[in-house]
């Protein structure tokens, strides 16, 4: 199910908009909901994030973090 929506761009953007659809071979419509579903992805994403920060607990990290063994990391996961 699709919903129509009527934006007003200014026309430089349009422009670019336009230019950048037809380099990628999609329509100026497809283009936008990508975009807008690309920025909302990051927003919900800071949000949770955001929401996980909150519910965190200083003293649980430590002590999770103090069961981690003292050891040298492997090879391939050295910088």
């Amino acid at each position: 199910m699709t919903n129509t929506v009527s934006l007003q761009l200014p026309n430089s953007l349009h422009r670019q908009a336009c230019r950048l659809a037809e380099r990628e071979s999609v329509s100026v419509s497809q283009l936008v909901t990508l975009a807008l579903a690309e920025k909302l992805s990051a927003l919900m994403t800071q949000e949770y994030l955001a929401e996980r920060a909150e519910r965190g607990n200083r003293k649980k990290f430590e002590n999770a973090m103090a069961k981690v063994a003292e050891t040298e990391p492997e090879e391939h996961d050295r910088i």
